[in-house]
């Protein structure tokens, strides 16, 4: 069973899916889980696919759209801000724990792509999200500066830096803002896993009207600076599960996310065969996670 909802992050109304139990009763209280969205995604796509299956699992869980970006509130729209999306997952347990049927002593995380590092930002200083998953999950500000891969940086960080300077001061001036987008043309030369991107994002394998890939030209020097996992080794303690497919580019986020995060419960689950993209929504591979899943929540929240 679905429901829409709302709640505040700030000033900021946030939209959301709750997912409940086939057998819910107003009456129990239920573990709960929050599942962040990839940056350029919507609560519609991979994030309600994971909150559709660990419903069926037990879990009372609840996929929103980040502020700015989905049906979610804030302008401009569209803007990709670390801070907000790092706040917006405490907002989303706050709204949590008003609910008389969740357990608020046991709700954890999944965060997928870029939420990945985001929910790894949160629950460093939030101790209410007990446990936490990443799934393809990527420290989005560390790639401007180690690339997708992982293999040295594509762009120029110095430059960048001065061409959103610039843009500000123009718009400080009366200018309009500047979007780009986090896809490109759909080019095979960049490989399958390139491919199944730009598939996944504007096919009729997963594209949503709300999900339109754009963000501001200023957000890249906020991204630029962000640092998922800053400190994990100190601040990261609560019990982590590391998903990723073995022939992700992306890979080496999780290996130094679970080679350096301080929790004393840890596990790393690699799925055999699949690249960043296939964690998204491919049953295959989808469901290998979503047991894993399972059986970590039930260990540990």
């Amino acid at each position: 069973m679905k429901q829409s909802i709302k709640f505040k992050n700030g000033e900021i109304d946030i939209a959301g899916n709750i997912f409940l139990p086939e057998d819910f009763n107003t009456t129990n209280k239920y573990p709960a889980i929050v599942i962040g969205h990839p940056a350029g995604g919507v609560k519609e796509q991979t994030a309600g696919i994971y909150a559709s299956k660990m419903a069926e699992k037990g879990f009372v869980t609840l996929a929103f759209d980040a502020s700015y970006q989905g049906e979610s509130g804030g302008l401009p729209r569209n803007t990709e801000n670390p801070s907000a999306r790092v706040s917006d997952i405490s907002a989303a347990v706050d709204f949590l724990t008003t609910l008389t049927y969740v357990d608020s002593e046991h709700i954890g995380g999944i965060g997928i792509c870029a939420s990945g590092g985001y929910f790894v930002a949160a629950t460093k200083e939030d101790k209410r999200i007990k446990a936490l998953v990443t799934v393809s999950g990527v420290d989005i500000g560390q790639m401007y500066h180690e690339g997708w891969n992982g293999k040295g940086g594509t762009v120029n960080i110095q430059e960048i830096l001065k061409a959103v300077a610039n843009q500000r001061t123009a718009e400080a001036e009366g200018a309009e803002p500047i979007f780009l987008n986090w896809l490109g043309d759909r080019n095979p030369e960049y490989g399958k896993e390139a491919t199944d991107g730009y598939d996944y994002y504007r096919t009729e394998r997963a594209q949503h009207p709300n999900s339109t890939g754009a963000f501001l030209l200023t957000d890249l020097s906020r991204l630029i600076n962000f640092r998922a996992f800053d400190r994990i080794e100190s601040l990261l303690t609560q019990p982590l599960l590391v998903i990723v497919g073995s022939e992700a580019n992306s890979k080496w986020n999780s290996d130094y996310l679970y080679a350096n995060a301080g929790s004393k419960i840890k596990e790393y689950f690699i799925v055999d065969g699949a690249n960043h993209f296939d964690l998204y929504d491919i049953p295959q591979y989808v469901d290998q996670g979503i047991e894993k899943i399972t059986q970590f929540f039930g260990n540990n929240l």
